[in-house]
């Protein structure tokens, strides 16, 4: 069993991981034994995350800024992986933003940046990592529940952007397969990180002003399991999808929601 879970020897991407999910599931990798570069826009907060795991589960761990709407920037990364740590076996797209605008004072530039990078960012962190996966490996998209169902006014550019990443998965997956790379999707539901604060906030602002009564964070934790998840309660489910434990899985989208989407 110690051996199916484990990622002694393995190397890791994880895009927007100085903070919150990124860094727990960063955490949880690392503590399988895999090698690590940690991608944020923040390059010194992602140079502190990464030197923090490091020293806790001994391996190696570098922090680089890179943006993952920007191709260019992302194959940058990904060579950069392979040129430090040797390879590149594993790649999780965690970076999004999820901004609450009613659709009718949403203006085109925040689609547009929404998509760029809940969906592009995606397709560039896949198609880069598949480039350089030699011997196959895994790619793990950190979705959401609004790949599933729209839980809240103002969000229609999050709720698209991340139907369009549980697509992308399946596509992703039948294109990918005969290099032996699998892809899956871990969809959350609300768990207290700094931005998803920030979020359930705006969530509330948006409800109040569409007449929508709701108590605070209530908006974001309906767990059947009776408390909300926690970043490490994500990353345990980031681990299961890159670890050999999930070798016969591609394509699919785990729900990893307390049972809020029932």
């Amino acid at each position: 069993m110690s051996e199916l879970v484990s990622l002694r020897g393995r190397r890791a991407v994880v895009t927007g991981a100085a903070q919150g999910l990124g860094k727990a599931i960063s955490a949880r990798l690392a503590e399988a034994g895999a090698d690590l570069l940690m991608i944020d826009l923040n390059e010194e907060a992602a140079a502190d995350a990464a030197a923090e795991l490091a020293h806790r589960y001994g391996v190696t761990a570098v922090g680089v800024r890179a943006d993952v709407t920007e191709a260019d920037s992302v194959a940058a990364a990904a060579d950069r992986a392979v040129d430090e740590l040797g390879g590149l076996d594993i790649w999780v797209n965690n970076a999004g933003i999820f901004p609450n605008v009613p659709v009718l004072e949403m203006p085109d530039a925040m689609w547009d940046q929404v998509f760029a990078v809940n969906a592009r960012g995606v397709l560039f962190g896949a198609r880069e990592a598949a480039k350089r996966m030699s011997a196959g490996g895994a790619i793990v998209n950190v979705i959401s529940t609004a790949g599933f169902q729209v839980a809240f006014p103002g969000m229609a550019a999050y709720v698209s952007s991340k139907h369009a990443a549980v697509g992308l998965t399946k596509s992703l997956a039948v294109d990918l397969a005969p290099l032996g790379i699998r892809v899956l999707g871990v969809a959350p539901s609300y768990v207290p990180t700094e931005g998803n604060i920030a979020a359930a906030n705006a969530a509330l602002d948006a409800a109040a002003a569409a007449g929508i009564e709701m108590p605070a964070l209530d908006v974001m934790q309906q767990s059947l399991i009776g408390r909300p998840g926690t970043p490490d309660d994500i990353a345990r489910v980031v681990l299961f999808a890159a670890s050999d434990m999930a070798m016969i899985m591609t394509g699919s989208t785990l729900l990893a929601d307390a049972g809020e989407t029932l």
